[in-house]
């Protein structure tokens, strides 16, 4: 693969891991209720995350998904199904962030880790967007060098931007201010979190 090649590939990652989403959502979730360690947490798991669906793809994880819909429907669902909890879970919430940061309501770090790798691998759609950017480059270059480095680029991209946000959103001077719109970060979280399930189950 050339590094005109991999620059391309490198520009389409890095606006596929930017694009507002629940991944965000999990992100600014942990770095304001639990501090930075567990939004670091999430954010690498996450990554982890990207990096499976990755590799799948390069193995033909797409066949699998055109030639046994009900697998990927059965995705879509529990997808779906986990972010509608996580959302009315937000929607529930008392109090706010601030309460939660007061009160040391904080969730393990294995638990941060954990909704940050579910919450990548529970969207299929990931796998139709890897599908979609690696045929080119799967038949520009088929070496196993080229298949390792449509594995590691995604990964890393999407580790190193939520690590941006894990610091710029746990940074002192960010926080407060966000603290104080706590609860109403909780709402309009929650809300979009149950919208993106509810899109979900319509296009399934």
């Amino acid at each position: 693969m050339t590094f005109t090649l991999w620059l391309s590939l490198l520009v389409v990652c890095l606006l596929g891991a930017m694009s507002p989403g629940p991944s965000l959502a999990i992100m600014v979730k942990h770095a304001l209720s639990s501090g930075r360690p567990h939004a670091l947490a999430a954010a690498w798991s996450h990554a982890l995350g990207i990096g499976i669906y990755a590799a799948a793809t390069v193995a033909g994880l797409t066949w699998l998904l055109q030639q046994a819909q009900w697998l990927f429907t059965a995705i879509s669902v529990a997808g779906a199904v986990y972010l509608a909890y996580l959302g009315w879970q937000a929607l529930r919430a008392k109090g706010g962030v601030m309460a939660s940061l007061t009160g040391g309501a904080h969730v393990p770090l294995h638990q941060a880790a954990k909704e940050g790798i579910l919450i990548s691998l529970l969207n299929p759609k990931i796998a139709l967007f890897f599908a979609a950017l690696f045929s080119q480059f799967l038949t520009a270059d088929p070496s196993w060098q080229a298949k390792l480095l449509l594995v590691i680029t995604p990964l890393l991209v999407d580790g190193l931007w939520y690590t941006l946000i894990a610091l710029l959103m746990s940074h002192p001077k960010i926080v407060p201010a966000l603290q104080q719109r706590g609860q109403l970060i909780d709402r309009i979280s929650g809300g979009i979190l149950l919208l993106l399930a509810a899109r979900v189950v319509t296009q399934i």
